[in-house]
């Protein structure tokens, strides 16, 4: 057998080694954003004005390796009240959107008013900083930009309206308000549909799920409306767009509550499973592959002590999405009056917001089963938690 020589195999090798350390590789910055309430803290029950507070803010979680590391921090208004969807990451990590429901009132501090501030941060300044803010409505809560990026929704609890804002260039513009025809609607969740051409809208002031039909910056209530449970509160899609859940929030009575989901496949838009979880399940996330549900109640953790529905924690549990139908997998113990959830994009590591502690869970769930990790002390009450990745 004659052999081809190869001349200079390892000069040739050296150099393409050499090549590939010196240039630089693209890299994703995996990261969440954490919007912070500092002015809200929970007094025998009851939610009240923090005494001396410092700045809300926006934390960046840094989420590229085990565990997750606290990033910069961005002074900005947030609130805990809406559902923990009031902040919103573009797809490329460039931007954050974090609406604020309430602030201190300026004329009498001891007291809490309605907010409208929507506030655009730009991630990749260093250090990252709030580079506009417009008025929303009254209230602003969820927060919602469309999947090719261009449009933004958001859910002004105090006024029964949805905002709509055009967004080019890192820069918000008005394009409208659309009202409900209810004042007390209570619109609080929103999430565009994975095409972009529909969004869903929970309205926990009449207990229904609104369907708007998007056309551009013009927005369309569909008539139909869609019925999942008392008081529905935090909505999300799933990465293939099929499948929506939310969370229903019930009276706040201590009675069990319950988590739908609305199948997206069929028209019109229909809830096709309903199943009870426990009480106040304001947190809710689909696994990035879509496979799980996160659910976190607040299990009477917000109560009085006093009170006979009163739980030292709160639950975090695991469903497994089987085509249309929640089969519980784990469940495990979380901190009090907790808020929104996370998972890393490989959906091993689960993040959930203690307002209470002021702290971010950690959990990793590998093998079928969830371990704790050591909590991220925030310094404020985290209230909302959003990632770039569906």
């Amino acid at each position: 057998m004659t052999r081809c020589p190869v001349p200079e195999l390892g000069t040739m090798l050296g150099a393409l080694v050499s090549v590939l350390l010196l240039t630089p590789m693209p890299v994703s910055a995996d990261i969440a954003v954490s919007a912070n309430d500092a002015h809200t803290v929970l007094q025998d029950g009851n939610q009240v004005a923090a005494k001396d507070p410092p700045p809300d803010s926006v934390t960046i979680i840094d989420l590229g390796h085990y565990p997750p590391k606290l990033g910069q921090r961005v002074d900005a208004p947030a609130s805990v009240v809406g559902p923990p969807s009031a902040v919103a990451v573009s797809r490329d990590e460039h931007y954050a959107l974090v609406a604020s429901s309430t602030k201190l009132d300026p004329q009498d501090p001891g007291k809490i008013v309605p907010d409208d501030r929507l506030s655009l941060i730009d991630l990749k300044s260093s250090p990252p900083k709030v580079v506009q803010q417009v008025a929303a409505g009254a209230g602003a809560a969820g927060v919602a930009i469309s999947p090719d990026g261009g449009l933004v929704l958001v859910a002004n609890r105090g006024e029964g309206t949805v905002s709509v804002f055009t967004m080019k260039d890192g820069h918000l513009d008005a394009a409208g308000k659309l009202d409900l025809g209810n004042a007390k609607a209570g619109p609080s969740g929103v999430a565009f549909t994975r095409d972009g051409k529909a969004a869903l809208l929970s309205r926990d002031g009449d207990s229904m799920v609104s369907v708007l039909h998007v056309d551009g910056p013009r927005i369309d209530v569909d008539p139909r409306p869609v019925t999942t449970g008392v008081r529905p509160y935090t909505i999300d899609v799933t990465r293939d767009g099929r499948i929506a859940a939310v969370s229903n929030m019930g009276r706040g009575d201590g009675d069990t509550d319950t988590v739908s989901l609305i199948d997206l496949s069929v028209a019109p838009f229909r809830t096709v499973e309903t199943v009870s979880v426990g009480s106040g399940p304001e947190g809710l996330k689909f696994s990035p592959d879509g496979k799980i549900l996160a659910v976190a109640i607040q299990n009477g953790s917000t109560k009085a002590p006093g009170s006979p529905f009163y739980a030292k924690q709160g639950r975090l549990l695991l469903f497994a999405v089987e085509g249309k139908r929640l089969r519980k997998l784990a469940e495990t113990p979380v901190g009090r009056w907790s808020q929104g959830i996370a998972f890393t994009k490989d959906g091993r590591t689960i993040l959930i917001e203690n307002m209470v502690e002021r702290t971010i869970a950690v959990f990793r769930w590998e093998r079928g089963k969830l371990s704790a990790g050591k909590p991220l002390a925030i310094g404020a009450g985290p209230a909302a938690i959003r990632t770039a990745w569906p």
